[in-house]
């Protein structure tokens, strides 16, 4: 007995449906499958279908679920093509929900309807089949499903030449979803596919031509060996492509992205360069719409409110430890063309800002050569009487700046008296792009004498900043950042000036680039350091930030973006911050306290409790951080009135990596400021540290490595009961090759503290790392964690000369590293150096020189008088 709907409940439903286009629970009983009805009716119905099955298809009767699905595939052949897509898109939700091998005849159903001679039932079962591949590609590759596409690839490639251009593009489309997963089904026909690409890349439909240009960029990711042969003939199909008038032309921009990532990309590129450059530039122009949405033409908006829409969430940037000397090229690079026209309105990704992405790494693959074909572009763009030409101009001289900046110098002195002119431009989005261009080529104009160009762009950038335009406040506020970052102490003399400023906005500005603010005044504090802790400083700029942090709710996510300001202000204004330090480190410690107990309040009873957000807790912890060190000493009175070892000792054991990190940044922070609270708790802290040292989660093992070597200086001899947890992980990290620079570093120095503390323990393995050892450490400048490390060194050596022996050379070399080392750990060195020539005899001593580089003999024989 098949169930089937009762027709008086069905009526009743369809009038409600009718009467307000939405009801719930209604459809749990039913589905309206009823031809006789109007479209938006049952389209509607069975989206409210789609998500009762989505939320509850798991407690529906299996006799009802039944019945949908032999429902659904009927309705995919319905001539109207609003009802197949919703057939379509049910099929999709109902084969996630249960697991397309819980419905095993819908895949060889679907093929079969391929072949109908009815074109509603073929296009309908095409759409279903393209919402499947793209929804669950990586299952119809398993062995669970029997591999169906060996029968569905080759079926796909049949249609490459039907007479509807909706399936031609649904073929492409389906195959597409292949190619990025080198699908084994879809290598064996690849020649077959490119060729049938190919046939179909002049074809007059707009979405066939999309789909086309889709499939070549990603074969051009995987599959490079096939395009070679054909490689001239797609770039120059790609060329005409990307002028398109339509999407196809962001589909094909892509492809110049690809490109300048493949090793080929010079060879290839080469004799068209000089056709694709002014087309990338002119992909940067903006298009009339995109004004009207960017309001391109609205000058003043700084008095209308934001929406909270607009404004994208934060992702907070845990703090990590790592030596203030490495400037190690692993953090991740934001992507300048992100923000670079932020509005919700605009998508996110476009032909504008793929254009310019594309032309900047073009710069860094061509550099100088690309100028000759560069400069006359620019000349005619940047002083063009039209403002959007003099606009993307503008951009694309940005957008070289890394690549070509070698070339460019020359020119600079001209262009960047034009670029800060431009800053004062009629056009809010003319001074918007001027701001991040000069942002590109702030290294530059550091380095010049300060009057010539760093004070007016500050002044005209600073200008900006107070703009009655709110896009141009954005833009001018991150542009200042950067110059920030790139001038550090230079800007101190100026200090009073930004200051006033940035204080002055506090008061301007709306919701959004309050956020970008905070950031600006932070990266100022971590760029000028204790240079900010003067009282006129101070007394400008803690009060409005006090008094946000007072208006400030627990549960605002704006306190994330203040908090981190506010910690790199402490840092900055250490004992200057003493005033204020009271309330910030109490709010610190109830925000952790807050989180921790929603979160075991959330993991007892899930339904009863949502999970908290737990970045409340990291920025908090950070927070904290940034007060310890910042504040040394002075903490200890705050520390001591408070339950903070108990709070880190629960935070060091969260399973969210980022809030181990933060934790074990406050630890090593705590243990140099107040460390007589710390020590009673190194019986249990010390375990988990060992714990985390697993380098697949390279911020927390490097936060839990560097906490090791404080804590270690701090207990001295008391570190020997933990050697055996933490030095064998210490040893397998240094010896792994593929630990990055960051953590070779942190894991040397903590092995060389280990060391100093505790000889004796630690000597005995020297041979497992003496070698990685001295390589991590050549590199870094002379500071104290260097000093530590190679005064354990020292000490471990003179417990087990023999352990060195094998890799004696690379000890010379780290040992001529140091420019001027202390007195004492210089005599420690010379020692060293001259005991193992006495030991070796002066003519062995003569052969093993002979291996060195000539500049390290000249070196040692310098320093070490040897």
């Amino acid at each position: 007995m098949t169930w089937e709907p009762q027709p008086d409940g069905l009526n009743q439903i369809i009038t409600l449906l009718k009467q307000s286009q939405s009801t719930d629970n209604a459809m749990q009983r039913s589905v309206q499958m009823l031809t006789t009805e109007d479209e938006p009716t049952r389209s509607l119905s069975g989206l409210i279908l789609k998500n009762n099955i989505r939320i509850h298809g798991t407690h529906l009767q299996p006799a009802i679920i039944e019945y949908i699905k032999q429902e659904c595939l009927m309705a995919l052949g319905d001539p109207s093509p609003l009802i197949r897509a919703t057939a379509g898109i049910l099929i999709t939700t109902i084969a996630n929900k249960g697991g397309l091998q819980n419905w095993p005849e819908l895949l060889p159903t679907l093929c079969d309807m391929l072949d109908s001679q009815d074109y509603s039932v073929c296009e309908g079962a095409f759409g279903a089949l393209q919402k499947i591949c793209e929804d669950s590609a990586d299952t119809l590759d398993s062995n669970a499903l029997n591999r169906p596409l060996n029968v569905m690839i080759p079926k796909f490639l049949q249609f490459f030449r039907h007479s509807s251009p909706k399936i031609r593009s649904n073929a492409i489309a389906c195959i597409n979803q292949f190619i990025i997963n080198r699908t084994q089904a879809l290598m064996v026909h690849i020649d077959t596919f490119i060729e049938n690409l190919f046939h179909l890349s002049s074809d007059d439909d707009r979405e066939v031509r999309k789909n086309v240009c889709r499939g070549l960029v990603m074969l051009l990711e995987v599959r490079m060996d096939r395009l070679m042969p054909h490689m001239n003939n797609i770039i120059e199909y790609m060329l005409i492509r990307t002028q398109d008038s339509d999407e196809t032309s962001l589909e094909a921009c892509e492809f110049w992205l690809t490109l300048a990532e493949q090793s080929i990309c010079k060879e290839v590129l080469t004799p068209h360069l000089a056709r694709l450059a002014p087309v990338l530039v002119r992909g940067m122009k903006y298009c009339d719409i995109d004004i009207i949405i960017l309001k391109g033409d609205v000058e003043e908006d700084e008095m209308i409110p934001d929406r909270e829409e607009d404004i994208k969430p934060r992702f907070h940037k845990s703090r990590t430890h790592t030596q203030k000397f490495s400037g190690s090229g692993d953090e991740d690079i934001d992507d300048p063309y992100d923000d670079m026209d932020d509005d919700t309105n605009l998508s996110d990704w476009n032909l504008r800002k793929c254009s310019a992405a594309a032309l900047d790494l073009l710069a860094n693959v061509f550099k100088d050569d690309f100028l000759p074909i560069l400069l006359p572009i620019l000349k005619e763009t940047l002083f063009h009487q039209e403002w959007v030409v003099k606009e993307s101009g503008i951009l694309a001289l940005g957008a070289i700046a890394e690549g070509c900046m070698n070339g460019m110098v020359p020119h600079l002195p001209e262009l960047i008296p034009y670029l800060i002119a431009c800053l004062s431009d009629k056009k809010t989005l003319v001074r918007s792009i001027t701001c991040w261009t000069l942002s590109r080529y702030a290294h530059w104009v550091v380095s010049q004498p300060h009057d010539q160009y760093l004070k007016p762009l500050m002044e005209e950038l600073l200008k900006r900043i107070l703009d009655a335009n709110k896009r141009v406040q954005e833009a001018a506020c991150s542009a200042f950042a950067t110059l920030e970052e790139e001038a550090c102490t230079e800007l101190v003399p100026y200090l009073s000036f930004i200051l006033k400023t940035l204080v002055f906005a506090f008061g301007k500005y709306q919701h959004k680039n309050l956020l970008i603010l905070y950031d600006a005044i932070g990266t100022l504090a971590d760029s000028v350091g204790h240079h900010l802790n003067k009282p006129e400083y101070i007394n400008m700029l803690m009060p409005p930030l006090i008094q946000k942090w007072n208006m400030l709710k627990d549960e605002d996510k704006d306190l994330f973006p203040l908090l981190e300001c506010l910690s790199s202000v402490a840092t900055a204004l250490q004992s200057g911050f003493l005033p204020y330090c009271e309330p910030v480190y109490r709010r610190c410690i109830s925000l952790i306290q807050q989180t921790l107990n929603q979160d075991l309040a959330s993991t007892t009873s899930p339904g009863q409790y949502e999970a908290p957000d737990k970045d409340f807790m990291i920025v908090a912890l950070d927070l904290l951080s940034g007060l310890a060190e910042g504040l040394d000493g002075h903490i200890e009175t705050l520390v001591v009135s408070s339950n903070i070892m108990q709070l880190l000792y629960q935070c060091m054991q969260d399973t969210m990596p980022e809030v181990r990190q933060s934790s074990f940044a406050l630890l090593g922070d705590l243990t140099k400021a107040c460390f007589q609270h710390v020590h009673p708790h190194i019986a249990d802290f010390l375990p988990i540290l060992g714990h985390n040292l697993n380098p697949e989660f390279i911020s927390v093992c490097n936060n839990a490595t560097w906490a090791i070597g404080e804590l270690s200086i701090k207990l001295a001899d008391e570190t020997k009961p933990y050697i055996p947890m933490v030095l064998s992980q210490l040893i397998e990290i240094i010896n792994n090759t593929s630990t990055p620079k960051t953590l070779l570093e942190n894991t040397a120095i903590t092995i060389g503290r280990l060391g100093l503390v505790c000889p004796v323990e630690v000597a005995p393995s020297l041979q497992q790392f003496v070698r990685q050892w001295c390589s991590s450490l050549r590199n870094i400048r002379d500071n104290e964690e260097k000093d530590s490390a190679f005064r354990g060194m020292c000490q471990m050596i003179t417990v087990n000369p023999v352990g060195v022996v094998p890799d004696f050379i690379f000890f010379c070399d780290a040992a001529a590293s140091w420019m001027n080392p202390k007195k004492d750990l210089h005599e420690m060195l010379q020692k060293i150096l001259h005991g193992f020539k006495i030991q070796v005899g002066d003519e062995n001593w003569s052969r093993f020189v002979e291996q060195f580089p000539p500049q390290l003999s000249e070196r040692l024989a310098l320093m070490y008088n040897i």
